[in-house]
């Protein structure tokens, strides 16, 4: 016999016999090891630094690139190494590039003069500013190694090695004459594609008529 609490579904529907006595502690997840990895990956940075000491935390120096495709090409980035043609006329050896932190890349060309010259500049602003350390300690610096003032009190870079900036993209604007309202661009338009279509039965008429 039923309890009287019991409701029977009507029509031919299912007897409600809903489980909901699940053990859904297990399929919790908590992340409490998150403030520990925190700290791991902070000793990790700070025992990479002290390893490539005196060398930048920030690694090799990139050449400035444009990204791909016709959506993004407006924005640099940084590319992969500089390429053989702008380490020759920046008047650094390929050879000795990847001794003093540049990245080579043997793979890219350049297709753009002025992209070229931008980073050939980066090039020599980054020889410039460098400090070569002798290879090994106590000993005299050789020739293209800094003097021993500049060693002495060179201190690591932190942060992004000569970071990259977006060009600013102005906006050229100008007045609206009377002449740029009156035009009728489609109007131009079509007859400039019907003159191209026809020039052919023109020439060949006019060619008759003669």
């Amino acid at each position: 016999q039923l309890c009287s609490t019991f409701q029977m579904v009507k029509h031919n529907n299912v007897i409600p016999n809903g489980h909901f006595h699940k053990d859904w502690q297990r399929q919790v997840k908590t992340f409490l090891s998150q403030p520990m990895r925190k700290k791991t990956r902070r000793v990790r940075r700070q025992q990479k630094a002290a390893d490539i000491s005196p060398r930048p935390v920030g690694g090799l120096l990139r050449p400035i690139v444009r990204c791909p495709t016709l959506k993004y090409q407006s924005r640099v980035r940084a590319g992969r190494g500089f390429t053989f043609e702008e380490l020759k006329e920046a008047g650094i050896n390929k050879y000795e590039a990847r001794n003093i932190g540049i990245a080579v890349d043997h793979r890219r060309h350049n297709k753009s003069v002025a992209a070229k010259q931008a980073n050939v500049q980066r090039l020599r602003e980054y020889r410039a500013k460098l400090i070569v350390f002798p290879r090994r300690n106590n000993t005299r610096p050789k020739n293209g190694d800094s003097s021993l003032e500049e060693t002495n009190t060179a201190q690591q870079l932190t942060g992004k090695l000569m970071p990259i900036s977006q060009p600013e993209q102005g906006v050229e604007r100008m007045e609206v004459t009377q002449e740029m309202r009156d035009a009728l661009a489609y109007r131009t338009l079509r007859f400039a594609r019907n003159d191209q279509k026809l020039t052919g039965r023109r020439a060949a008429k006019a060619n008759a008529r003669d």
